[in-house]
């Protein structure tokens, strides 16, 4: 199902999209719906990172935190790539 949204624009906004709907064949709808996509497609990645980063700080140190063997597997893997 395909639901319409109406946003409105200040007129600098729609001559760039307008010109740009021209200069690449595509509908003006079809680029503002694929920027609206690329946009919240950013903001799940960045939320994740946020997310990621806040679990990352709270278990470091801890138990949960990378094992010691863990961590110089990773080291010598890394140092391998280098030698390459």
């Amino acid at each position: 199902m395909i639901k319409n949204l109406h946003v409105p624009l200040p007129d600098d906004l729609n001559d760039e999209l307008r010109t740009e709907a021209e200069r690449s064949g595509r509908p003006a709808t079809e680029i503002a719906r694929d920027a609206i996509r690329q946009f919240l497609r950013q903001c799940r990645r960045q939320a994740l990172h946020e997310e990621i980063s806040a679990y990352a700080r709270s278990v470091a140190g801890t138990t949960a935190d990378l094992g010691l063997a863990l961590e110089d597997s990773a080291l010598e893997v890394l140092d391998s790539l280098d030698e390459t």
